[in-house]
């Protein structure tokens, strides 16, 4: 099947939230204005009910589903589902879909207008949150662990780039060919890993605002080890780069402050 867009989703923890997820990945295939598929990738987690769940919706069409051998993380398994897809623009998020499945729309809209690789940002002015009063507590305590964590990679690694953490992104297919064939970390940290390749390759990087859903806080402890951990993959990112493991071209070497990075508005009707 030829696609214009896959969205490409890991599936692994999703507490119970699972079959609500497929049915808004449901109606977003129903209304999508163009072809389009969902790659589900099956990364192993310990729900019994998940894989069935996962291949019954994987009889539709329009819906692909990779499993992996075992856990691998997530950037092992947005790296799979994002090379195994042939679609034009390529856009990943994560399971619990705390961005509405419209701003996908958002994203496709920032790569139609030139950009290679177009990010959510959470922290522009336009962005909305839409927070629970339970979950206040993030606003004042994991959003500001958050923007420390950002200030130290912008300052070590991704000059200009507010909010890498973001689970929304998109890539144009040869952006994405670039990017993800070079790509090593598995975890989390794979974010901070395909953006510096996306700078070191001279691509355009947009930041986009949206709108977020947060109902799950994560406790401060699994919090802070994710950073730390995020942490040590800014080393290895730096470490990979310096031993040449990234086998980018000279031409390919620039530096990250002269990238193009833009911050870009995008009407609601987009």
């Amino acid at each position: 099947m030829i696609v214009d867009l896959a969205l490409v989703i890991p599936v692994y923890h999703c507490a119970g939230r699972l079959q609500r997820t497929l049915g808004e990945l449901e109606r977003f295939l129903e209304h999508s204005p163009v072809p389009c598929e969902v790659i589900l990738v099956d990364d192993r987690g310990t729900d019994p009910t998940a894989g069935s769940l996962l291949q019954d919706f994987a009889r539709r069409p329009d819906v692909r589903l990779l499993c992996n051998d075992r856990n691998r993380g997530k950037g092992y398994s947005v790296r799979r589902g994002m090379l195994e897809t042939t679609a034009a623009l390529r856009i990943f998020t994560d399971a619990d879909l705390a961005y509405p499945l419209d701003e996908v729309w958002r994203i496709a809209a920032a790569l139609h207008r030139g950009a290679d690789v177009a990010i959510a940002t959470r922290v522009h002015a336009e962005s909305r949150y839409h927070l629970d009063a339970g979950y206040l507590t993030y606003r004042y305590t994991r959003y500001a662990m958050s923007r420390a964590f950002n200030g130290m990679v912008r300052l070590a690694l991704l000059p200009g780039l507010t909010d890498t953490q973001a689970g929304l992104k998109g890539y144009t297919a040869r952006a994405a060919e670039d990017v993800f064939s070079r790509v090593g970390i598995g975890g989390f940290g794979f974010d901070l890993e395909c953006l510096y390749l996306a700078r070191q390759l001279d691509l355009r990087v947009d930041q986009v605002p949206v709108r977020f859903q947060y109902d799950d806080e994560p406790s401060t402890v699994r919090y802070l080890r994710d950073a730390v951990t995020m942490a040590g993959d800014l080393g290895r990112i730096r470490w990979r780069a310096w031993t040449g493991k990234y086998q980018l071209s000279p031409a390919c070497h620039t530096s990250g402050a002269s990238s193009s990075t833009r911050t870009i508005l995008v009407s609601r009707e987009a």
